[in-house]
């Protein structure tokens, strides 16, 4: 089991930013790469980014390059996500999640999941 929790959502004015965390139990973090999704109202759940097991490699989605950054700190079982110049489209619950397999985190399928936290960006 590798528990997942949240934090850094709000409410924020397009163009503001926010820093995400997901914080994580156990003492195998760097075994897991690491990624954060989100679903907006009536959508389905996207992929946002993710970073490798050291953080060797990372990989965005088109609609966040250049604007989100993800990162890990290994020694303290955290992956952030820095979120700048955001969008109305940008509202959504934020979820990061941990899968052993690099592809499998990117297919969307992740082992463990956090609860989420709301992020929402106001015109």
């Amino acid at each position: 089991q590798v528990p997942l929790v949240e934090s850094g959502g709000g409410l924020v004015q397009a163009g503001g930013s926010l820093r995400l965390s997901c914080a994580a139990s156990g003492r195998t973090f760097s075994s897991y790469a690491m990624g954060w999704f989100r679903r907006a109202p009536r959508k389905e759940r996207e992929f946002v980014a993710a970073i490798s097991y050291t953080g060797e490699s990372t990989f965005y989605a088109d609609s966040v390059k250049g604007r989100f950054t993800i990162s890990r700190d290994n020694a303290k079982n955290t992956v952030y996500l820095q979120m700048n110049s955001l969008k109305p489209e940008d509202t959504a619950v934020y979820s990061c999640a941990a899968d052993p397999s690099w592809s499998g985190l990117l297919s969307g399928m992740g082992d463990y999941w956090g609860q989420g936290t709301q992020v929402t960006v106001s015109s």
